[in-house]
């Protein structure tokens, strides 16, 4: 092998994940360079004294221990112009965001590419649980061995060209298994550490935080109206934005028996309530999709989506509508289908590709005029 082709890019985020792929790497004989991006200060993240946040201390530490080359992106101005402003955008609009899956192909992936070119890698590195496979010219991603941890639910948009540089070290793993690995490698104080948080540029409720970051919320939006299915006014709600479909809890609305939120009206500041089965439904709109073949999604006999990252996946079939919207039938019933989440397709542990759940505006009348093409 060439000088570069020798050389891999890990992310560190210093954590348990990173940190085991960087000493797999470097067993198997990669010579490691770590790039720690510095994307949103938490202030839960600072030792006092310290200027950097701990993850960043972290990786520095690891990379001297290990005795491999280390750099830290500082991108938080592209970070809170790209990832953050899509998070608040999008509950303006209504609906509710994926910033993960947001933030691996638009931003950190795209930083690893730009790094690595700096750093003479060929290949690019993060401990994600999930695996990879070539097919047909194709890069496909394969689901991680630990279904618990799996994580190609989040990597639908990364294209071909960046798949064909990846590495996930840790896909055929289990987290446990990782643990064990770390401490076996003289770093026990780490593999007993603990996990990320699940968005990581929030701490508490993205409530709060939409009231930090966008000051004027309430003066944009204000009170609205609960509605029910047949559009009768039952109680006021706090302003659209802050309800997300299928919430239950956190409504402040007494109407005698559970209620959930069906559908979130912006234009009209409505939201819709009604009870568990209204959620449920045989059919979804799906746009903005990144699929690696069209013609393999459409023709799949075993496919399968999921439309949540812990949701099980869902056999289903998939039609193009004329508009370029997929349309989706579900073989089972499915519930709380929702505007700006990711439906992830699969066949068997394969994902073939994704999109943002559209909007589900006339899903009954769409569906009955499309039927007769899933025959």
């Amino acid at each position: 092998m060439k000088e570069r082709e020798k050389r891999v890019l890990v992310g560190m985020s210093g954590g348990i994940d990173s940190s085991a792929a960087c000493i797999m790497l470097q067993e198997q004989g990669y010579e490691v360079v770590g790039v720690t991006m510095r994307t949103w200060d938490v202030a839960s993240h600072f030792t006092p004294g310290n200027d950097q946040p701990n993850e960043v201390i972290e990786a520095q530490e690891l990379a001297a221990r290990l005795g491999i080359e280390h750099h830290v992106a500082d991108v938080r101005t592209e970070f809170r112009q790209v990832i953050v402003q899509y998070f608040i955008d999008e509950y303006m609009r209504g609906r509710t965001p994926n910033p993960c899956v947001m933030c691996n192909p638009l931003f950190k992936e795209r930083i690893l590419c730009e790094w690595a070119d700096k750093c003479n890698c060929a290949w690019i590195a993060t401990g994600h649980y999930c695996q990879l496979k070539d097919l047909n010219g194709y890069r496909y991603i394969l689901t991680g061995d630990d279904p618990l941890k799996d994580q190609s639910y989040f990597l639908w948009k990364l294209p071909q060209e960046i798949l064909k540089r990846m590495m996930f070290p840790l896909g055929g793993m289990t987290k446990a298994s990782v643990r064990d690995y770390l401490a076996s490698k003289g770093f026990e104080a780490k593999a007993r550490g603990g996990e990320s948080m699940e968005i990581c540029f929030i701490e508490k409720d993205y409530r709060e935080f939409l009231k930090e970051h966008c000051p004027d919320i309430d003066e944009r939006i204000g009170p609205g109206w609960f509605v029910d299915s047949k559009g009768l006014k039952l109680g006021q709600h706090k302003g659209f934005a802050y309800y997300t479909i299928g919430q239950r809890k956190g409504l402040e609305i007494a109407l005698g028996k559970p209620a959930y939120v069906l559908k979130i009206n912006p234009a009209k500041n409505t939201v819709m309530l009604g009870d568990a089965d209204q959620l449920k439904t045989y059919y979804m709109l799906v746009e903005d999709y990144n699929v690696t073949s069209l013609e393999e999604l459409l023709n799949c006999k075993e496919l399968s989506v999921r439309i949540r990252y812990r949701s099980r996946s869902i056999p289903c079939r998939v039609i193009l509508l004329d508009n370029g919207q997929l349309l989706i039938r579900f073989e089972q019933e499915a519930s709380a289908i929702t505007p700006g989440q990711s439906a992830v397709f699969y066949e068997g542990n394969r994902v073939l590709g994704g999109g943002f759940i559209a909007s589900q505006q006339a899903i009954k009348k769409i569906a009955a005029e499309n039927e007769a093409k899933f025959l």
